[in-house]
């Protein structure tokens, strides 16, 4: 794309055989072809460094490469290196729990299907819920009605439910945090360090934000007790430690506050005011402390929804209200937060014009999609426009953050060590005798990492694991 050229292949060596023995060692290649091939793969690099470094220099992206991205390697390269301990005797007495779990709601699945069939079978399922039972498909595949995430939450919320579709859904989460950590997690751990090396990457999510695999550390859910149970096999790798996480406190509302000027969102977190409480009651007309559960929980739902550009069925979705309640919330809220309204409007306006947008420090994310005809593909680029300029923001923060925090731990000589991102959150672990100023310290830093119209706000806790941690 950049050279004009085509460069020899892996696969043209050793061949592109599927299975590993269909293919050659590459020391079973002459010697010869395999130097042609290293020294092109070496002069390309090089001419690719020269022309790239151009493009960023032209883009006005050199500073972020260089000030940011670069510096944050050697903190991600630590990190890994650290990796972090597994108590794995913990995950082993959960497989156990979670394996006769799933045995017991199996046999609910099949009395309530009234036979026994193969729950791991899309098809078989589908068959049961819409051929036996009755239910209207809601998506379609290629293969037939979807049996998907989405279709079974669906399914369960419909009036007079059914409670297979329940039982699949919670069968199904079992099942995969069993096959994904539990099971897994133990695979990871390296007997030199009793400790699971993750891997983050940079350049994997088009936002910018890091992403972590082999394995994946970023995904285990919170909100689930399956979820917080792992996370009680994270420990500390040093007797007398704890492990301590730093979160930003409701981010990417701070930064829609930022780039709207919303008035009355700025003066929401000015006052550190609880956001969805303080929405909630301009949009329903009551005093903040008559704001009930229900309305603070809509209230919410918006708030997130915005950014990632929810849709009154989205909302509908969400919430329980109908389609039509929906659409009359979100237009009360642009109406209360008309600031909002107008930054989405510009930011989906600009990415029109420029065919790209971008985030706080700069970094950019074309979005071709946006030229297509085709209205849906179109609305999801606008979407993203919109998700991109707040997430993207937000992931440039806390790598800020994490490069500004390395330095003060390398220069004093902190007994402190990061260990984890998890988007908005930071994991470290540190001596329990000094957790108290080794917080204080990487919250000042990560509150100050950069100057917005509203103050940032990062919330600390820390424990014997990981689950205390937060």
């Amino acid at each position: 794309e950049f050279l004009f050229r085509e460069v020899t292949s892996l696969e043209s060596l050793i061949g592109s055989g599927k299975r590993k023995k269909d293919q050659k060692r590459l020391d079973e290649v002459d010697v010869e072809e395999v130097a042609l091939y290293a020294a092109e793969d070496a002069d390309v690099a090089g001419q690719l460094h020269e022309t790239l470094l151009r493009q960023l220099e032209r883009d006005g992206l050199l500073n972020l490469y260089r000030t940011l991205e670069m510096p944050l390697l050697e903190v991600l390269a630590e990190m890994e290196w650290r990796g972090i301990a597994l108590e794995r005797t913990v995950l082993e007495t959960l497989r156990e729990e979670m394996r006769v779990e799933l045995a017991e709601i199996e046999q609910q699945i099949y009395e309530l299907a009234g036979r026994e069939f193969n729950i791991r079978s899309t098809k078989q399922l589908a068959d049961l819920l819409f051929e036996e039972r009755g239910h209207t498909p809601i998506k379609k595949t290629k293969s037939g009605a979807s049996t998907d995430e989405y279709v079974l939450e669906a399914l369960a919320r419909q009036e007079g439910h059914d409670p297979l579709p329940g039982k699949i859904l919670e069968y199904r989460t079992i099942q995969k945090l069993l096959s994904t950590y539990v099971e897994a997690l133990p695979k990871y751990v390296r007997e030199e360090t009793n400790r699971v090396h993750t891997s983050f990457h940079q350049v994997v999510t088009p936002t910018g934000r890091l992403s972590s695999a082999d394995p994946n550390l970023q995904n285990i859910p919170i909100r689930s007790e399956h979820g917080r149970r792992i996370r009680r096999a994270f420990v500390p790798g040093e007797s007398g430690w704890v492990l301590a996480a730093l979160d930003y406190s409701q981010i990417e509302l701070r930064l829609v506050a930022e780039f709207s000027g919303e008035p009355a969102l700025i003066e929401a977190f000015e006052a550190d005011k609880d956001i969805h409480r303080a929405v909630a009651a301009r949009i329903f007309g009551v005093a903040e402390g008559l704001v009930t559960a229900s309305q603070r929980s809509d209230a919410k739902a918006v708030n997130f929804g915005i950014i990632y550009g929810q849709t009154a069925f989205g909302l509908a979705n969400a919430t329980g209200m109908t389609k039509s309640e929906a659409q009359a919330f979100i237009d009360d809220y642009f109406k209360r937060f008309p600031g909002v309204r107008r930054y989405i409007d510009e930011t989906i306006a600009r990415a029109h014009e420029r065919g790209y947008v971008t985030t706080l420090l700069g970094r950019r994310r074309y979005l071709p999609e946006l030229k297509l005809s085709n209205r849906v593909k179109r609305s999801r680029a606008e979407r993203e426009a919109v998700n991109t300029t707040v997430q993207g923001s937000a992931a440039d923060l806390i790598k800020v953050a994490m490069v500004k925090l390395h330095e003060r731990i390398e220069q004093e000589q902190r007994p402190v060590r990061m260990l984890l991102q998890i988007h908005d959150e930071l994991i470290f672990e540190c001596p329990r005798e000094t957790v108290e100023e080794e917080t204080s310290v990487a919250r000042e830093v990560m509150e100050t990492a950069h100057t917005l119209k509203v103050p940032l706000k990062v919330d600390v806790s820390w424990g014997k694991n990981w689950f205390e941690a937060k």
